[in-house]
């Protein structure tokens, strides 16, 4: 891909027809992402199915909307329709289905927090797999009612997590052939719902493809995940905090370069078969801290040093060590790399949230939530 052009998929061509794209949790950080590209570089007609919960907002869907202007219309009425379900609601699930008509499902929707997952395991359970398991039903009925040429180039593309595999030693990389060993009430979740895909492809015979992401990172991330807390913390001369050691290392993935993996994925992964999306931007917590600091020295220098403001705190109960993910697959078979550095990606963040301090108020305002710490139940020992 050549990182020098804004977007290096000819999405119409991708989609081969495809024109009703339905995309769970499309209010979300990911999900918006996806969305977003899907109305600027194509002309598929977005049904959105999002419960709108704490972490949902559109304002970055809308903004799109309004700069495409005539072209956020189509044939049949707006290209982009919210369906504000929840897919706890089985009854609603299938409704929204039936609405959407796809013929490309994007599913994304879940709780994500490892933090408010420890507090709550039992809403993650719900969401993510009973959620997942009320779509496939639906999915399934739909699928198996379509007419032959549209059911053949159906798809259903489940996005998944790197956790699932639970924490790595000093080397090594998690790959597609890796055993699954979730060490969290989200993880957990997450690799139910990734066996549920799973087996209703090998039982059912129903086309999907999986996909497992590391972290993500860049804009319109609600404010309650590393990346955003260390920069508004910083940028408000509060405390940062720094779970344990600061040496948990991930592996980080702009947003924007995972939206183009998940595209290719779900048009043209192999049918039945996982994909592993990686960022090549592995780096500890403290170096990532550390990072945005020096950047927010050099764009608010009044401030700095800003690393003055590092607090170590106790480690979060059963915190995975190292994540890393090998995307050989994805590469080789798809053609897909990522476009954006670590250090470019991250500095567009940091100027992102620097520049949209009233949108994260706002946010966690209707949240509820004052970027506390969240989390700090169980006995875990702390990995």
């Amino acid at each position: 891909m050549d990182p020098t052009t804004p977007s290096a998929l000819d999405l119409p061509v991708l989609l081969a027809g495809r024109r009703r794209i339905l995309v769970t949790g499309g209010a979300g950080f990911i999900g918006g992402a996806l969305v977003r590209r899907l109305l600027r570089d194509s002309a598929a007609t977005v049904f959105n199915l999002d419960k709108m919960g704490y972490a949902s907002d559109l304002l970055g869907i809308h903004n799109t909307l309004a700069a495409l202007g005539a072209a956020a219309e189509g044939p049949d009425g707006p290209r982009h329709r919210l369906l504000a379900v929840d897919l706890a609601d089985a009854a609603a699930t299938a409704e929204a289905v039936r609405t959407a008509d796809p013929d490309l499902v994007l599913h994304l929707a879940a709780e994500s927090h490892v933090d408010r997952s420890i507090d709550d395991p039992g809403a993650f359970l719900v969401s993510n797999v009973m959620g997942t398991y009320h779509l496939l039903q639906s999915v399934r009925a739909h699928w198996e009612g379509l007419p032959a040429e549209r059911r053949e180039r159906f798809r259903l593309h489940h996005i998944s997590t790197d956790e699932v595999f639970g924490s790595l030693g000093a080397t090594g990389r998690f790959s597609e052939t890796t055993p699954y060993d979730p060490r969290s009430p989200y993880s957990a979740s997450k690799a139910g719902s990734d066996h549920l895909v799973q087996a209703w492809h090998h039982t059912y015979g129903l086309p999907a493809v999986l996909t497992n992401c590391s972290n993500n990172y860049g804009p319109w991330q609600f404010p309650e995940k590393l990346i955003p807390v260390v920069i508004l913390k910083a940028a408000a001369g509060e405390p940062i905090p720094l779970y344990g050691d600061g040496a948990n290392v991930r592996d980080w993935l702009y947003v924007e370069d995972h939206v183009e993996a998940l595209l290719l994925a779900a048009t043209c992964g192999t049918v039945g078969r996982s994909y592993c999306v990686g960022g090549h931007g592995e780096r500890t917590n403290k170096e990532v801290v550390q990072a945005i600091c020096a950047l927010l020295d050099a764009l608010r220098p009044a401030r700095a040093p800003h690393a003055a403001l590092i607090t170590p705190v106790a480690d979060r109960p059963g915190h995975d060590r190292r994540y890393a993910i090998d995307p050989s697959r994805i590469s080789g078979e798809l053609g897909w790399q990522p476009r954006h550095r670590f250090e470019e990606g991250l500095e567009r963040t940091v100027r992102w949230y620097l520049e949209h301090s009233d949108w994260c108020d706002e946010v966690r305002g209707r949240a509820g939530y004052s970027g506390g710490r969240l989390g700090q139940a169980g006995t875990g020992a702390g990995r």
